[in-house]
């Protein structure tokens, strides 16, 4: 049985097309500004989810997928329950789905990397480069996302790279030139995305009596934005667009 949160059809922002979008349960970070708080407890409000269930919906959404779409699997952490994951990824490879897997790199083991070799495109969320930064951002080092993004590079596997700017937190030019100095040659990066700040899943932390740390964090202004894009397209051959 796999632990499921919640779906969305026909998901637009998770991938590329059309795209039927599985929020896992579970997840090892703590982000500040994590929008799915009610998803990272292990023991949350999931509904035990037969694979074969999941199997169906993607099936029969299929025809709506067209050639890009495909089904995302997000959280919440995906690979927090890799071992149970690998059959259904493989039944759905069987039946010409196509898959992104939507993770912080923060687990690395066998299972997560038979995960890798049967998921067609990774998103790959890079919450901060500079490692005591994200240490005080997620409450987890990024050795393991960092080593994620080798081991996909040594794959060949087609990863999107995700970049959350944050300001004051993540929108330092150090840390995004440092990023792109380490990550700028992989060549199996095919698309990065900057994605701004917002605080859609506030509303989520005053319904489950958490505190919201980044309150007072303002939203980022076009400029920011941009000089983040310039930063990054300065390293990184593919495109590079704020989402």
């Amino acid at each position: 049985m796999l632990l499921v949160h919640s779906y969305e059809s026909m998901g637009t922002f998770d991938g590329p097309g059309l795209r039927l979008v599985v929020f896992m349960q579970g997840c090892p970070f703590r982000c500040l500004y994590c929008a799915n708080p009610d998803t990272i407890d292990p023991r949350g409000e999931a509904k035990e989810t037969e694979p074969d269930h999941i199997l169906k919906m993607a099936v029969d959404q299929k025809p709506f997928f067209g050639k890009r779409g495909g089904i995302t699997f997000s959280g919440g952490e995906p690979t927090f329950q890799a071992a149970g994951l690998i059959p259904l990824f493989e039944q759905l490879k069987a039946a010409g789905v196509h898959i992104c897997l939507d993770t912080n790199g923060a687990i690395v083991s066998e299972a997560v990397d038979r995960l890798h070799d049967l998921t067609d495109l990774v998103l790959l969320d890079v919450k901060q480069f500079n490692p005591e930064k994200h240490r005080e951002l997620t409450g987890c080092t990024n050795s393991n996302t960092l080593e994620t993004a080798r081991r996909l590079h040594a794959k060949g596997k087609d990863v999107w790279l995700r970049y959350v700017l944050v300001p004051g937190v993540s929108d330092d030019a150090a840390d995004i030139e440092a990023l792109g100095r380490a990550l700028g040659q992989m060549e199996n990066i095919r698309r990065v995305e900057i994605l701004p700040y917002h605080t859609l899943g506030v509303h989520k932390y005053a319904a489950m009596g958490l505190d919201y740390k980044l309150s007072e964090t303002p939203k980022n202004t076009p400029e920011q934005l941009e000089e983040a894009r310039r930063i990054m397209e300065r390293h990184f051959t593919c495109p590079v667009i704020v989402n």
